[in-house]
């Protein structure tokens, strides 16, 4: 069986190339005699805005050092795509994507199916105009929509899958409206593969991590400096940039992002794979957002797990008395390895 994975893999963010390389690496695991691809499926307009996003240059952050560094993370995801994801001939167009003869395609993971998203939306996740008859919907996410005022094309299309799955509540509300239909709730691919890490050199000292906690002031963010540099720690951003930290650390591969939560005394992040991967890598972790879509998503995320009480309200005080008060991971790792094999239960059947 030809097995296509349709997802937002083009885009440079550690998140996104880490869900679609495990979910293929899940998926070959689960079926080691099929051929596995991640469709190189490229939506030119989320693409370009990506790409650009990481020229910017934010003076009160970053020097020019730490940003000559920051614009080279583009190039980096692409080695690592061309080194680690089975890619299929690159395809613009949903005919093209059909020439591909796929048996299956899996689409998911990430917000794949926020349709309010005016970047990253495309028809083809949903489904439309792909002629392949085994379509499922691995963990999607349509971020922070609520209510009943989706596109015809977006029902029509969460309609014509095989079997779909969800991500968070928001996802399994709207599924299930519209398939009128149990909505498997599953856990982000990141859960399901082994994935490996890459030294980070010059590391050489206990140290907090940050990863894009950009609503955090700069006055609470200093409360926290202080507090590293009287207690011994480094401070980096897993990357990310400040002039602040103790050393630059912009330009990792993803797999060097990996390894500075594996070894990281404690993390500050404001995103859904920032406690993911805090989470799965058993560090004492906060996180504060300030963006909708990720406060529901990290939100449903954190409830899953019994883990709310590790949101934070923006205060450095609140943020440090969060990370000294250690996360019962024995607890954590009975509930995720029962998701854990319930969702590849969900994709095993799903395939066959």
């Amino acid at each position: 069986m030809k097995i296509g994975i349709l997802t937002h893999h083009y885009i440079n963010n550690f998140g996104a190339f880490l869900q679609a390389y495990s979910l293929q690496q899940a998926v070959l695991e689960l079926r080691p005699n099929d051929e596995v691809y991640i469709i190189d499926d490229l939506n030119l307009r989320h693409f370009i805005i990506n790409v650009g996003g990481w020229f910017r240059f934010y003076k009160d952050k970053e020097n020019i050092s730490n940003w000559l560094q920051k614009i080279k993370l583009p190039s980096t995801f692409r080695n690592a795509r061309k080194a680690h994801m089975n890619l299929t001939k690159r395809c613009y167009k949903t005919s093209e994507v059909n020439a591909l003869k796929l048996d299956c395609i899996i689409v998911g993971s990430d917000e794949v199916w926020n349709y309010r998203e005016t970047k990253g939306n495309a028809k083809i996740k949903f489904g439309e105009g792909l002629s392949c008859n085994k379509l499922i919907a691995y963990a999607p996410s349509v971020g922070n929509i609520s209510g009943s005022d989706a596109p015809e094309y977006v029902v029509n299309g969460i309609k014509k899958f095989r079997a779909v799955s969800a991500r968070d509540e928001l996802t399994e509300q709207l599924a299930s409206g519209i398939r009128n239909e149990k909505i498997y709730r599953v856990v982000d691919p990141t859960f399901l593969a082994y994935i490996p890490d890459e030294e980070v050199p010059g590391i050489n000292q206990p140290y907090i991590m940050f990863y894009y906690c950009d609503g955090l002031s700069k006055e609470q963010k200093e409360v926290i400096f202080d507090y590293a540099k009287t207690n011994g720690y480094a401070v980096y951003g897993a990357g990310e940039n400040d002039k602040k930290y103790t050393k630059t650390t912009v330009n990792l591969t993803p797999f060097q992002w990996v390894w500075m939560f594996r070894h990281a005394k404690y993390v500050v992040t404001g995103t859904f794979h920032g406690v993911v991967f805090s989470m799965l890598s058993h560090r004492d972790f906060t996180c504060y957002m300030t963006n909708p879509s990720r406060i529901k998503k990290v939100g449903s995320l954190l409830k899953e797990f019994g883990l709310s009480d590790r949101q934070a309200d923006g205060s450095a005080n609140h943020i440090l008395s969060i990370l000294k008060r250690g996360v019962d991971y024995q607890a954590f790792d009975r509930v995720a390895n029962v998701k854990i094999e319930q969702s590849k239960e969900f994709l095993q059947k799903a395939i066959k």
